[in-house]
């Protein structure tokens, strides 16, 4: 994080020691490292998740993705996004059928150049019911 901020190791060690204070994130030990995380049980957790969505454009590339794609029956967010953990790496699952599988792949690549993130897209004729993703679209 201090290299992507171009902050000093100890001005990144200072806020997030703060934020963990404040109840924002969790730490946990694991080995030698210290792993923060989002605190999903804090108050504002779900404000400040939609917050950071659409601060990362995720809603926009969402909304382009189902509105383009063609016959969009639902959209999730599945994995660690989905629990607000953001690891470089948004999967999403599309529920239809015929499908724009070359716009998509076009998409995935905008969103890296774009997002600096990562897209992995698992296309499903049917909906497989409880996938315990964020429903997103449907």
């Amino acid at each position: 994080m201090a290299k992507d901020f171009d902050e000093s190791t100890n001005s990144v060690r200072v806020e997030l020691n703060r934020l963990t204070e404040a109840g924002l994130l969790t730490a946990e030990d694991e080995g030698k490292t210290k792993v923060y995380k989002a605190n999903q049980k804090h108050p504002f957790y779900e404000e400040i998740s939609r917050m950071v969505s659409k601060f990362l454009g995720l809603d926009e590339l969402l909304g382009q993705v189902v509105r383009r794609m063609g016959p969009v029956e639902r959209a999730y967010i599945v994995g660690d996004y989905a629990m607000g953990i953001d690891s470089g790496t948004i999967e999403l699952i599309l529920i239809g059928k015929d499908l724009d599988l070359k716009y998509m792949d076009y998409l995935k690549n905008k969103t890296y150049e774009k997002l600096n993130r990562q897209v992995n897209v698992q296309v499903l004729d049917a909906d497989p019911g409880n996938i315990g993703g964020i429903l997103v679209f449907g």
